[in-house]
């Protein structure tokens, strides 16, 4: 996985300038572009902590390294989808995504965690059904888990009336958001949280 290196360095050079962050938002390149995050998320004291191109397995090989020193209160996650992209099954991607649970439970306990469902995208119309079932099992899996895990659909707001993605939400890859896309993320987010009365805790 030598191949992710410069990213991951970029992640931990934003590690040293974001003091204390409360929340970590992990995962792929849909959160490394994610340029309004801080704004977007602002009452949660966020850190973006996304690496391009990264899959499950690799937000596990490197969560060790990044996640030291830090000690958030809530824990945002998009990956799975550059696994499908990859070729791998959506029953793998279940498999990764549950080690994916247990290291963050292992090493930040039992705070919310919340797993934003694989999007839908242009480019990857030719996988969305493994996608739809990516989302279906991994939703089914997390019922099952403790009550501070979450199942966040981003999938549903992402399509169109036509049955294809909205492409106003897209660059023109096809594949990864603007602006217009993030704020429907930011929304369905910041709305599930308050729904969920899911915020952090007051400082002593």
């Amino acid at each position: 996985m030598f191949w992710y290196e410069e990213d991951v360095k970029k992640v931990e050079e934003i590690k040293k300038k974001v003091l204390n962050p409360r929340t970590i938002v992990y995962g792929s390149s849909s959160i490394r572009l994610w340029s309004s995050l801080s704004e977007d998320l602002e009452g949660y004291s966020p850190i973006n902590m996304g690496f391009g191109g990264s899959t499950l397995p690799a937000c596990i090989t490197y969560f060790d390294r990044l996640m030291d020193g830090l000690n958030p209160e809530i824990f945002i996650l998009y990956a799975g989808d550059n696994d499908l992209g990859d070729g791998r099954h959506p029953e793998e991607v279940l498999i990764f995504f549950k080690q994916m649970v247990v290291d963050i439970r292992n090493k930040f306990g039992e705070i919310p965690l919340l797993y934003l469902s694989i999007k839908p995208s242009i480019k990857r119309f030719n996988i969305i059904d493994q996608i739809k079932y990516s989302n279906k099992i991994i939703a089914a899996a997390i019922q099952k888990m403790d009550s501070q895990v979450y199942f966040v659909d981003v999938y549903g707001k992402m399509m169109g009336d036509n049955n294809y993605p909205n492409r106003d939400y897209f660059n023109t890859d096809g594949l990864h958001m603007n602006q217009q896309g993030y704020q429907i993320w930011k929304e369905i987010v910041v709305k599930f949280m308050k729904d969920h009365n899911i915020a952090l805790p007051q400082k002593k």
